[in-house]
């Protein structure tokens, strides 16, 4: 059930594993939050996988797909364009603190309309964007490089080499290279690690341990998926679940 105000609306849904909000768009802005599971929000063949630390900004107006990557609470933050004093142009990642959780929490009860303002006010201030911490997946736009890109989605232990992923996708190892890096803007070694470090978000969430996770998506070694896991989020797993937010 929604709860409207004049600047905020809230909006909780259990969804189960694999459950999915088509692609759709609203005149709200929208912070997309998981206060448990894990979620996947779609833009624009643009991937980001959210634990329950990180929430997701979308502008109004930007169509946006939401699935839930295992059994998951979709918490909906709805914020008016005309009421909001913030407002990010872009999909943008937010880290939710203890006190911004604690806050959706409240707002989500019956509150006295200067209690409701006065709330609402403190959450837009203690939002905060982070990029080291964020597993971004632009998909590719040109088939060819998609089709691989698709391969490796579908099995993040796939380890065959450029050479051969092109020869299946009917290109060249260089027009491979080329095409993720204009399109995707990460090299394909670094769009192969994120989409494994990516697969590796719902199974650390549902309390997997490091050891069981690493060959499930690509890697040799328990250590060499925990560095992988830093160099891109800055954090180990454990620190990417626990430990993000700190306000």
């Amino acid at each position: 059930m929604a709860i409207q105000t004049a600047a905020i609306g809230l909006a909780r849904f259990d969804m189960m594993r694999g459950e999915r909000f088509e692609h759709h768009a609203h005149r709200e802005h929208q912070l997309v939050w998981a206060p448990a599971g894990v979620l996947m929000v779609d833009v624009d063949d643009r991937y980001w996988v959210l634990p329950p630390a990180l929430a997701l900004w979308i502008p109004g107006g930007v169509r946006h797909a939401t699935i839930a990557l295992r059994t998951s609470v979709m918490q909906g933050i709805y914020l008016d364009p005309d009421n909001c004093p913030v407002a990010w142009r872009d999909p943008t990642v937010m880290a939710v603190s203890p006190l911004a959780r604690n806050l959706i929490e409240y707002l989500a009860g019956t509150l006295a309309d200067d209690h409701r303002l006065h709330a609402e006010t403190v959450l837009l201030e203690v939002l905060r964007p982070v990029v080291k911490a964020t597993i971004e997946l632009p998909l590719p736009v040109d088939e060819r490089a998609r089709d691989v890109a698709r391969l490796l989605l579908s099995d993040p232990t796939d380890h065959r080499s450029l050479d051969e992923l092109a020869r299946v996708a009917r290109s060249s190892p260089r027009t491979l290279l080329r095409l993720f890096l204009t399109e995707t803007g990460l090299t394909f070694t670094q769009w192969r690690a994120h989409a494994r470090l990516q697969a590796s978000i719902a199974l650390l969430a549902e309390g997997q341990p490091v050891a069981r996770v690493a060959p499930q998506v690509g890697y040799a070694t328990a250590s060499a998926f925990v560095a992988a896991f830093r160099r891109v989020t800055g954090h180990t797993p454990a620190a990417y679940f626990s430990r993000l937010p700190t306000l």
